[in-house]
Protein backbone atom coordinates (compact mmCIF):
# COMPACT_ATOMS: atom_id res chain seq x y z
CA UNK A 1 0.00 0.00 0.00
CA UNK A 2 1.34 3.04 -0.83
CA UNK A 3 0.73 6.65 0.63
CA UNK A 4 -2.76 7.93 -0.84
CA UNK A 5 -0.90 11.80 -1.94
CA UNK A 6 1.13 9.58 -4.14
CA UNK A 7 -1.78 9.40 -6.33
CA UNK A 8 -2.70 13.30 -6.19
CA UNK A 9 0.26 14.15 -8.96
CA UNK A 10 -1.49 12.10 -11.70
CA UNK A 11 -4.74 13.28 -11.01
CA UNK A 12 -2.80 17.62 -10.88
CA UNK A 13 -0.60 16.87 -14.03
CA UNK A 14 -3.94 15.38 -15.75
CA UNK A 15 -6.08 18.30 -14.72
CA UNK A 16 -3.50 20.71 -16.07
CA UNK A 17 -3.26 19.31 -19.21
CA UNK A 18 -6.87 19.91 -19.64
CA UNK A 19 -7.67 22.92 -18.48
CA UNK A 20 -4.30 25.42 -18.20
CA UNK A 21 -4.47 25.85 -21.75
CA UNK A 22 -7.74 27.50 -22.24
CA UNK A 23 -7.34 29.12 -18.57
CA UNK A 24 -3.75 30.28 -19.57
CA UNK A 25 -2.76 30.07 -22.65
CA UNK A 26 0.09 32.10 -22.52
CA UNK A 27 1.68 31.05 -20.36
CA UNK A 28 0.78 27.06 -21.61
CA UNK A 29 2.51 27.78 -24.51
CA UNK A 30 5.60 28.38 -23.06
CA UNK A 31 7.58 24.97 -23.16
CA UNK A 32 9.59 25.89 -19.87
CA UNK A 33 6.19 26.37 -17.99
CA UNK A 34 5.01 23.29 -18.98
CA UNK A 35 8.41 21.56 -17.52
CA UNK A 36 7.37 23.42 -14.75
CA UNK A 37 4.30 21.82 -14.16
CA UNK A 38 5.70 18.26 -15.39
CA UNK A 39 8.19 18.75 -12.38
CA UNK A 40 6.04 19.91 -9.58
CA UNK A 41 3.97 16.43 -10.20
CA UNK A 42 6.39 14.61 -10.99
CA UNK A 43 9.21 14.91 -8.85
CA UNK A 44 7.55 14.15 -5.37
CA UNK A 45 6.81 10.93 -6.86
CA UNK A 46 10.04 9.91 -8.33
CA UNK A 47 11.80 11.03 -4.72
CA UNK A 48 9.50 8.83 -3.04
CA UNK A 49 9.95 5.74 -4.90
CA UNK A 50 13.71 5.87 -5.42
CA UNK A 51 13.90 6.52 -1.74
CA UNK A 52 11.68 3.96 -0.51
CA UNK A 53 13.21 0.83 -2.33
CA UNK A 54 10.90 1.19 -5.48
CA UNK A 55 13.42 1.94 -8.22
CA UNK A 56 12.71 -1.01 -10.02
CA UNK A 57 8.68 0.41 -10.74
CA UNK A 58 10.52 3.90 -11.96
CA UNK A 59 12.81 2.07 -14.37
CA UNK A 60 9.61 0.32 -15.69
CA UNK A 61 8.02 3.33 -16.42
CA UNK A 62 11.19 4.55 -17.54
CA UNK A 63 11.04 1.81 -20.28
CA UNK A 64 7.65 2.19 -21.26
CA UNK A 65 7.95 5.63 -21.42
CA UNK A 66 10.94 5.16 -23.98
CA UNK A 67 8.83 2.74 -26.04
CA UNK A 68 5.67 4.56 -26.44
CA UNK A 69 7.16 8.13 -27.04
CA UNK A 70 9.29 6.31 -29.81
CA UNK A 71 6.18 4.36 -31.25
CA UNK A 72 4.71 7.82 -31.35
CA UNK A 73 6.86 9.66 -32.80
CA UNK A 74 7.55 7.87 -35.61
CA UNK A 75 3.76 7.86 -36.32
CA UNK A 76 3.68 11.16 -36.42
CA UNK A 77 6.87 12.25 -38.34
CA UNK A 78 6.24 9.94 -41.21
CA UNK A 79 2.13 10.81 -41.09
CA UNK A 80 3.42 14.05 -41.11
CA UNK A 81 5.57 13.32 -44.91
CA UNK A 82 2.57 12.75 -46.96
CA UNK A 83 0.78 15.33 -48.41
CA UNK A 84 -2.79 14.79 -50.29
CA UNK A 85 -5.02 17.51 -51.72
CA UNK A 86 -7.38 18.13 -54.98
CA UNK A 87 -10.95 18.79 -55.66
CA UNK A 88 -13.23 16.28 -56.43
CA UNK A 89 -17.51 16.71 -56.92
CA UNK A 90 -18.94 17.69 -53.46
CA UNK A 91 -21.95 15.38 -53.18
CA UNK A 92 -23.09 13.45 -50.06
CA UNK A 93 -21.09 9.88 -51.44
CA UNK A 94 -17.99 11.85 -51.94
CA UNK A 95 -18.28 12.69 -48.40
CA UNK A 96 -19.39 9.69 -46.76
CA UNK A 97 -16.25 7.89 -49.04
CA UNK A 98 -13.51 10.30 -47.27
CA UNK A 99 -14.86 9.63 -44.12
CA UNK A 100 -14.67 5.68 -44.73
CA UNK A 101 -11.69 5.73 -46.05
CA UNK A 102 -10.05 7.68 -43.07
CA UNK A 103 -11.48 5.58 -40.63
CA UNK A 104 -9.92 2.90 -42.06
CA UNK A 105 -6.19 4.73 -42.57
CA UNK A 106 -6.52 5.76 -38.50
CA UNK A 107 -6.05 2.30 -37.56
CA UNK A 108 -3.07 1.94 -39.93
CA UNK A 109 -1.58 5.76 -39.67
CA UNK A 110 -3.06 6.93 -36.60
CA UNK A 111 -5.75 9.30 -35.96
CA UNK A 112 -3.63 12.58 -36.06
CA UNK A 113 -2.04 10.95 -39.28
CA UNK A 114 -5.31 9.66 -41.01
CA UNK A 115 -7.05 13.07 -40.00
CA UNK A 116 -4.53 15.48 -41.34
CA UNK A 117 -4.25 13.28 -44.55
CA UNK A 118 -7.86 13.19 -45.25
CA UNK A 119 -8.72 16.92 -44.40
CA UNK A 120 -7.12 19.11 -47.08
CA UNK A 121 -8.85 16.75 -49.72
CA UNK A 122 -11.99 17.03 -48.35
CA UNK A 123 -11.74 20.26 -47.53
CA UNK A 124 -11.04 21.44 -50.74
CA UNK A 125 -13.51 19.27 -52.42
CA UNK A 126 -16.41 21.14 -50.60
CA UNK A 127 -14.71 24.97 -50.96
CA UNK A 128 -17.15 25.58 -53.61
CA UNK A 129 -20.29 24.27 -51.03
CA UNK A 130 -22.59 26.23 -48.57
CA UNK A 131 -23.92 24.12 -46.17
CA UNK A 132 -20.79 22.51 -44.71
CA UNK A 133 -20.40 23.08 -40.99
CA UNK A 134 -21.55 19.54 -40.66
CA UNK A 135 -18.43 17.97 -42.39
CA UNK A 136 -15.57 18.48 -40.00
CA UNK A 137 -17.43 17.42 -36.81
CA UNK A 138 -18.68 14.39 -38.86
CA UNK A 139 -14.48 13.76 -39.19
CA UNK A 140 -13.69 14.48 -36.00
CA UNK A 141 -15.84 11.32 -34.68
CA UNK A 142 -15.39 8.91 -36.96
CA UNK A 143 -11.51 9.50 -38.26
CA UNK A 144 -10.09 11.42 -35.48
CA UNK A 145 -11.31 9.06 -32.94
CA UNK A 146 -13.48 5.88 -33.37
CA UNK A 147 -11.82 4.64 -36.30
CA UNK A 148 -8.64 4.40 -34.21
CA UNK A 149 -10.16 1.50 -33.02
CA UNK A 150 -8.21 -1.46 -34.62
CA UNK A 151 -4.71 -1.07 -33.39
CA UNK A 152 -2.39 0.04 -31.03
CA UNK A 153 -1.12 2.21 -33.69
CA UNK A 154 -4.43 4.01 -34.16
CA UNK A 155 -4.72 6.21 -31.16
CA UNK A 156 -2.38 6.71 -27.91
CA UNK A 157 -4.85 4.67 -25.39
CA UNK A 158 -4.59 1.43 -27.15
CA UNK A 159 -0.63 2.14 -28.01
CA UNK A 160 -0.46 2.51 -24.18
CA UNK A 161 -1.95 -0.63 -23.72
CA UNK A 162 0.25 -2.24 -26.41
CA UNK A 163 3.57 -1.31 -23.83
CA UNK A 164 1.85 -2.48 -21.15
CA UNK A 165 1.28 -6.28 -22.64
CA UNK A 166 -1.91 -6.34 -24.45
CA UNK A 167 -0.94 -8.42 -27.63
CA UNK A 168 -0.91 -5.80 -30.94
CA UNK A 169 -3.47 -7.63 -32.49
CA UNK A 170 -5.78 -8.10 -30.18
CA UNK A 171 -7.41 -4.91 -30.77
CA UNK A 172 -8.97 -6.46 -33.96
CA UNK A 173 -11.19 -7.88 -31.97
CA UNK A 174 -12.84 -4.53 -31.39
CA UNK A 175 -14.01 -5.13 -35.05
CA UNK A 176 -17.65 -4.93 -34.26
CA UNK A 177 -17.05 -1.76 -32.27
CA UNK A 178 -15.52 0.00 -34.85
CA UNK A 179 -17.99 -1.16 -37.69
CA UNK A 180 -21.05 0.10 -35.30
CA UNK A 181 -19.51 3.43 -34.56
CA UNK A 182 -17.70 4.25 -38.17
CA UNK A 183 -20.69 2.39 -39.82
CA UNK A 184 -23.65 4.81 -37.71
CA UNK A 185 -21.39 7.86 -38.54
CA UNK A 186 -21.51 7.31 -41.86
CA UNK A 187 -25.36 6.65 -42.53
CA UNK A 188 -25.55 9.92 -40.52
CA UNK A 189 -22.98 12.28 -42.24
CA UNK A 190 -25.32 10.75 -45.48
CA UNK A 191 -28.68 11.66 -44.31
CA UNK A 192 -27.43 15.08 -43.10
CA UNK A 193 -25.04 15.97 -45.98
CA UNK A 194 -27.86 15.01 -48.64
CA UNK A 195 -30.38 17.14 -47.08
CA UNK A 196 -27.69 19.71 -46.75
CA UNK A 197 -26.71 19.28 -50.13
CA UNK A 198 -30.76 19.75 -51.88
CA UNK A 199 -30.45 22.98 -50.23
CA UNK A 200 -27.45 24.38 -51.77
CA UNK A 201 -27.42 27.21 -54.34
CA UNK A 202 -27.45 26.08 -58.26
CA UNK A 203 -24.38 28.11 -58.47
CA UNK A 204 -22.55 26.70 -56.29
CA UNK A 205 -22.93 23.59 -57.54
CA UNK A 206 -22.13 24.72 -60.85
CA UNK A 207 -18.92 25.92 -59.97
CA UNK A 208 -18.24 22.53 -57.64
CA UNK A 209 -18.11 21.07 -60.84
CA UNK A 210 -16.67 23.05 -62.73
CA UNK A 211 -13.44 23.49 -60.72
CA UNK A 212 -13.00 19.63 -59.67
CA UNK A 213 -9.29 18.57 -59.99
CA UNK A 214 -7.83 15.23 -59.64
CA UNK A 215 -6.04 14.07 -55.95
CA UNK A 216 -2.84 15.37 -55.73
CA UNK A 217 -0.18 13.04 -53.63
CA UNK A 218 2.69 13.40 -52.31
CA UNK A 219 4.86 11.35 -49.93
CA UNK A 220 5.48 7.71 -51.33
CA UNK A 221 8.48 7.23 -49.18
CA UNK A 222 6.80 7.65 -46.10
CA UNK A 223 4.04 5.48 -47.19
CA UNK A 224 6.90 2.67 -46.90
CA UNK A 225 8.06 3.88 -44.06
CA UNK A 226 4.59 3.69 -42.18
CA UNK A 227 4.01 0.10 -43.08
CA UNK A 228 7.54 -0.56 -41.53
CA UNK A 229 6.58 0.60 -38.30
CA UNK A 230 4.45 -2.35 -37.97
CA UNK A 231 7.05 -5.08 -38.30
CA UNK A 232 9.24 -2.65 -36.30
CA UNK A 233 6.70 -2.93 -33.01
CA UNK A 234 7.47 -6.15 -32.82
CA UNK A 235 10.89 -6.07 -32.46
CA UNK A 236 12.64 -6.54 -28.45
CA UNK A 237 12.79 -3.94 -26.63
CA UNK A 238 15.26 -1.72 -27.13
CA UNK A 239 16.40 -3.00 -30.92
CA UNK A 240 12.05 -1.25 -31.20
CA UNK A 241 12.79 1.83 -30.39
CA UNK A 242 16.28 2.07 -32.50
CA UNK A 243 14.22 1.40 -35.32
CA UNK A 244 11.11 3.53 -34.60
CA UNK A 245 13.94 6.22 -33.85
CA UNK A 246 15.50 5.88 -37.24
CA UNK A 247 12.50 5.68 -39.57
CA UNK A 248 11.40 8.86 -37.56
CA UNK A 249 14.46 10.27 -38.58
CA UNK A 250 14.57 8.56 -42.28
CA UNK A 251 11.26 10.18 -42.72
CA UNK A 252 12.45 13.82 -41.47
CA UNK A 253 15.49 14.38 -43.70
CA UNK A 254 14.34 13.05 -46.55
CA UNK A 255 10.74 14.44 -47.03
CA UNK A 256 10.91 17.65 -49.34
CA UNK A 257 10.23 20.77 -47.39
CA UNK A 258 7.93 21.98 -49.49
CA UNK A 259 5.51 19.12 -48.25
CA UNK A 260 5.91 19.66 -44.41
CA UNK A 261 5.14 23.35 -44.88
CA UNK A 262 1.83 22.50 -47.10
CA UNK A 263 1.06 20.04 -44.15
CA UNK A 264 2.46 22.72 -41.43
CA UNK A 265 4.44 20.26 -40.22
CA UNK A 266 6.43 21.06 -36.81
CA UNK A 267 8.35 18.93 -34.34
CA UNK A 268 6.74 20.86 -31.83
CA UNK A 269 3.54 18.88 -30.64
CA UNK A 270 5.99 15.60 -30.78
CA UNK A 271 8.09 17.70 -28.39
CA UNK A 272 5.17 18.84 -25.98
CA UNK A 273 3.72 15.05 -25.83
CA UNK A 274 7.09 13.75 -25.02
CA UNK A 275 7.20 16.47 -22.57
CA UNK A 276 3.94 15.88 -20.82
CA UNK A 277 4.21 12.07 -20.55
CA UNK A 278 7.65 11.99 -19.23
CA UNK A 279 5.17 13.20 -16.31
CA UNK A 280 2.17 11.22 -16.78
CA UNK A 281 4.50 7.95 -16.81
CA UNK A 282 6.20 8.98 -13.50
CA UNK A 283 3.05 9.75 -11.76
CA UNK A 284 1.03 6.92 -13.37
CA UNK A 285 3.23 4.67 -11.20
CA UNK A 286 1.12 5.06 -7.79
CA UNK A 287 -1.94 5.03 -9.84
CA UNK A 288 -1.83 1.85 -11.45
CA UNK A 289 -1.11 0.10 -7.86
CA UNK A 290 -3.43 2.16 -5.82
CA UNK A 291 -6.38 1.35 -8.10
CA UNK A 292 -5.00 -2.25 -8.47
CA UNK A 293 -4.86 -3.10 -4.72
CA UNK A 294 -7.97 -1.13 -3.93
CA UNK A 295 -10.53 -1.43 -7.48
CA UNK A 296 -12.84 -3.82 -5.07
CA UNK A 297 -13.74 -0.50 -2.52
CA UNK A 298 -14.82 1.70 -5.94
CA UNK A 299 -17.95 1.80 -6.81
CA UNK A 300 -16.71 0.60 -10.35
CA UNK A 301 -17.27 -2.77 -10.69
CA UNK A 302 -18.92 -3.51 -14.05
CA UNK A 303 -17.87 -3.23 -17.95
CA UNK A 304 -20.66 -0.57 -18.66
CA UNK A 305 -19.67 1.09 -15.37
CA UNK A 306 -15.90 1.43 -16.88
CA UNK A 307 -17.09 2.24 -20.19
CA UNK A 308 -19.25 5.10 -19.42
CA UNK A 309 -16.75 6.18 -16.59
CA UNK A 310 -13.49 5.76 -18.70
CA UNK A 311 -15.24 7.86 -21.74
CA UNK A 312 -16.71 10.40 -19.87
CA UNK A 313 -13.29 11.64 -18.68
CA UNK A 314 -11.78 11.07 -22.17
CA UNK A 315 -14.05 13.85 -22.79
CA UNK A 316 -12.60 16.46 -21.06
CA UNK A 317 -9.26 15.02 -19.99
CA UNK A 318 -6.59 13.28 -22.26
CA UNK A 319 -7.77 9.81 -22.99
CA UNK A 320 -3.96 7.86 -22.73
CA UNK A 321 -3.63 8.20 -19.27
CA UNK A 322 -7.38 7.68 -18.53
CA UNK A 323 -7.21 4.72 -20.41
CA UNK A 324 -3.95 3.32 -18.23
CA UNK A 325 -5.82 4.42 -15.22
CA UNK A 326 -8.41 2.16 -15.89
CA UNK A 327 -7.20 -0.41 -17.15
CA UNK A 328 -5.07 -0.63 -13.99
CA UNK A 329 -8.53 -0.50 -12.43
CA UNK A 330 -9.65 -3.43 -14.45
CA UNK A 331 -6.51 -5.28 -13.43
CA UNK A 332 -7.74 -4.81 -9.87
CA UNK A 333 -11.34 -5.93 -10.68
CA UNK A 334 -9.96 -9.16 -12.55
CA UNK A 335 -8.40 -11.05 -10.32
CA UNK A 336 -9.19 -14.41 -9.98
CA UNK A 337 -10.78 -14.27 -13.58
CA UNK A 338 -9.89 -16.63 -16.58
CA UNK A 339 -8.19 -15.67 -19.53
CA UNK A 340 -7.07 -12.45 -19.00
CA UNK A 341 -5.41 -10.05 -21.24
CA UNK A 342 -2.28 -8.31 -20.13
CA UNK A 343 -3.97 -9.10 -16.35
CA UNK A 344 -7.26 -7.89 -17.51
CA UNK A 345 -10.30 -9.56 -17.67
CA UNK A 346 -11.30 -9.06 -21.88
CA UNK A 347 -14.67 -7.45 -21.52
CA UNK A 348 -13.84 -5.10 -19.10
CA UNK A 349 -10.31 -4.11 -21.31
CA UNK A 350 -12.85 -3.93 -24.69
CA UNK A 351 -15.30 -1.45 -22.24
CA UNK A 352 -12.19 0.92 -21.30
CA UNK A 353 -10.46 1.03 -24.96
CA UNK A 354 -13.81 1.62 -26.57
CA UNK A 355 -14.82 4.11 -24.14
CA UNK A 356 -11.44 5.95 -24.23
CA UNK A 357 -11.06 5.95 -27.62
CA UNK A 358 -14.79 6.37 -28.75
CA UNK A 359 -15.66 8.96 -26.25
CA UNK A 360 -12.72 11.40 -26.58
CA UNK A 361 -14.81 12.72 -29.59
CA UNK A 362 -17.19 14.27 -27.23
CA UNK A 363 -15.38 17.75 -26.83
CA UNK A 364 -13.41 19.39 -29.07
CA UNK A 365 -10.28 19.31 -25.93
CA UNK A 366 -10.98 14.78 -25.59
CA UNK A 367 -8.39 14.31 -28.21
CA UNK A 368 -5.04 16.02 -30.24
CA UNK A 369 -6.65 15.51 -33.60
CA UNK A 370 -9.74 17.06 -32.81
CA UNK A 371 -8.47 20.59 -32.13
CA UNK A 372 -6.17 19.74 -35.06
CA UNK A 373 -9.20 18.99 -37.13
CA UNK A 374 -10.78 22.13 -35.75
CA UNK A 375 -7.58 24.94 -36.15
CA UNK A 376 -7.68 23.67 -39.43
CA UNK A 377 -11.20 23.64 -40.76
CA UNK A 378 -11.33 27.23 -39.17
CA UNK A 379 -8.65 28.35 -41.04
CA UNK A 380 -9.79 26.83 -44.56
CA UNK A 381 -13.04 29.22 -43.66
CA UNK A 382 -15.36 26.66 -42.25
CA UNK A 383 -17.75 27.41 -39.50
CA UNK A 384 -17.60 25.15 -36.86
CA UNK A 385 -19.94 24.77 -34.08
CA UNK A 386 -18.93 26.21 -30.43
CA UNK A 387 -17.72 24.17 -27.72
CA UNK A 388 -21.08 23.14 -26.10
CA UNK A 389 -23.23 22.93 -29.35
CA UNK A 390 -20.35 20.70 -30.60
CA UNK A 391 -19.98 18.76 -27.83
CA UNK A 392 -24.15 18.34 -27.27
CA UNK A 393 -24.02 17.07 -31.35
CA UNK A 394 -21.39 14.50 -30.54
CA UNK A 395 -23.11 12.97 -27.63
CA UNK A 396 -26.21 12.35 -29.70
CA UNK A 397 -24.32 11.47 -32.61
CA UNK A 398 -22.37 8.75 -30.73
CA UNK A 399 -25.71 7.99 -28.43
CA UNK A 400 -27.16 5.35 -30.08
CA UNK A 401 -24.25 3.41 -30.35
CA UNK A 402 -23.43 3.93 -26.88
CA UNK A 403 -26.88 2.25 -26.15
CA UNK A 404 -26.11 -0.80 -27.87
CA UNK A 405 -22.95 -0.91 -26.54
CA UNK A 406 -24.35 -0.42 -22.91
CA UNK A 407 -26.50 -2.88 -23.06
CA UNK A 408 -24.09 -5.36 -24.36
CA UNK A 409 -21.94 -5.13 -21.81
CA UNK A 410 -25.26 -5.94 -19.80
CA UNK A 411 -26.30 -8.91 -21.25
CA UNK A 412 -22.40 -10.34 -21.25
CA UNK A 413 -22.27 -10.08 -17.50
CA UNK A 414 -25.09 -11.64 -17.01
Amino acid sequence: MLPTWTMFPFVGLVLSMAFMPMLWPHAWAKRWFQALVVAACGAPVLWFFLTHGHAAHVAQAGTEYVAFIATLGALFVTAGGIYANGDLEATPRTNVLFLLIGSVLASIIGTTGASMLMLRPLLRTNSQRKNTAHLAPFMILAVANAGGLLTPLGDPPLLVGFIGGVPFFWTLRLFPVWLLYVASFAVALYVVDRRAYRDEPAEALARDRDEKKPLEFRGGLNVALLLAIIPAAFLPPGFREVAMLSIAALSYFSTARDVHALNTFSLAPILEVGLLFAGLFACLVPIELGLAVRAHELPLQKSWQLFWVSGGLSAVLDNAPTYAAFAALGRGLSQGHAGLVAGVDPLMLTAVSAGSVVMGATTYIGNGPNLMVKAIAERSGYALPGFFRYAIFAFLAMLPAHVVMTTVFVLMER
